[in-house]
């Protein structure tokens, strides 16, 4: 059956969702008491250095339509600048969100699911104001991102929402979010080195090929080693009884 919006009683929680939801207390968790040290700089091949330029390019353009441009109305909603820390913009919550959908190997699922939430909040919204959702004032806005907020579908769209802010948050700036360590820097964390760069993200290295175990050939065993190893472990014995 077919979702019309998140208020639709026949919704349930799909299981893709419930394992990325729950990874929202170790994101939280991440952050350690060490400030961040200056970033080691690695170099990026041209070819993946178009590919970062031409991906930024198709971002800016596609911010001036949906659904980009709803989902950038929400996350800068859900996580706005303030004096005591950084907010979606500035960590780059949207272009993380983006290349989360059109670079990394994100199950197909989880990027409908995306979508349909910009649809449904823009039918709620216009069925309330008359206007789509980036078109509201702040307290439209609030107003209703917490009556989706009491809908199981609503609840975990802006949960999903806010576990790819912290993502964008806390990994490394070659995913899209956290620029210059923005987020690391706020949390006082200190990364992992080395850092990937575009090319060297982990769904652009090679695969790790596998060894299977059942037609693995078996090992053969120097039978002098194995002798030697036994009479040595033997004599060791002896002299701790003895003393």
């Amino acid at each position: 059956m077919k979702l019309t919006s998140f208020f639709d009683k026949s919704y349930q929680t799909p299981n893709w969702l419930k394992q990325k939801i729950s990874r929202r207390n170790a994101l939280k968790s991440a952050a350690g008491a060490f400030a961040v040290s200056a970033m080691p700089s690695m170099a990026m091949s041209e070819s993946a250095s178009n590919e970062v330029k031409e991906n930024n390019h198709a971002f800016q353009k596609a911010l001036n339509s949906d659904p980009w441009l709803t989902l950038d109305s929400v996350l800068q909603h859900l996580l706005p600048h303030s004096p005591s820390g950084p907010g979606a913009v500035d960590i780059q919550a949207t272009q993380y969100l983006y290349n989360l959908v059109h670079q990394q190997p994100t199950p197909q699922d989880e990027v409908d699911f995306v979508f349909q939430g910009v649809g449904w909040l823009n039918g709620y919204a216009q069925g309330q104001t008359k206007r789509n959702f980036p078109q509201l004032s702040n307290e439209q806005k609030e107003k209703m991102l917490r009556a989706i907020s009491r809908s199981p579908a609503g609840e975990n769209w802006l949960s999903m929402l806010m576990s790819n802010m912290l993502e964008a948050m806390l990994s490394p700036p070659a995913y899209g979010g956290n620029p210059d360590g923005i987020g690391w820097k706020w949390l006082e964390h200190q990364p992992g080195f080395p850092l990937p760069n575009a090319g060297q993200r982990y769904y652009e290295l090679p695969k790790r090929s596998s060894v299977n175990i059942a037609n693995a050939e078996p090992l053969e065993v120097n039978q002098d080693i194995y002798a030697h190893k036994v009479s040595v472990k033997s004599k060791q014995s002896k002299g701790s009884r003895k003393a």
